[in-house]
């Protein structure tokens, strides 16, 4: 997978869908794309291939011919997509400040006893 040093472009919520299908094989085909989502989507095959476009134009797939068939491939690691997703979500909704965000999501959501403490140990971590 190719490393971008520039940050990864915004992702929408029905393009995400297919990055997550993508990231999870690592390159496919719009046919692999549309049996995948099949069931799953009411996404007719055209909806899909217009996705497959946009995020090719935005520059978060890459994709090369092979044959009679385009094979996509991610142009960004997920985790910088989530990243930047992340960042995008904060400055939206608390004008750029994660305590307001984090105090928001640990007030309002169950977590398991194991979850408290991987959160403890990632601040522990920032601590130091």
């Amino acid at each position: 997978m190719r490393k971008q040093k520039s940050e990864s472009p915004s992702i929408s919520d029905a393009e995400w869908i297919l990055m997550s299908i993508i990231w999870d094989r690592k390159e496919t085909t719009a046919n692999d794309l549309i049996e995948a989502l099949e069931g799953r989507q009411s996404w007719k095959p055209k909806t899909i291939k217009t996705l497959l476009r946009r995020l090719s134009d935005k520059g978060v797939l890459g994709y090369e011919k092979v044959g009679r068939e385009y094979v996509f491939h991610p142009k960004f690691e997920r985790e910088e997509a989530e990243r930047v997703q992340s960042q995008s979500f904060i400055q939206r909704i608390f004008d750029g400040k994660t305590v307001p965000f984090v105090a928001r999501f640990l007030k309002d959501e169950k977590l398991s006893a194991k979850e408290i403490k991987e959160i403890k140990e990632i601040l522990e971590r920032k601590t130091r």
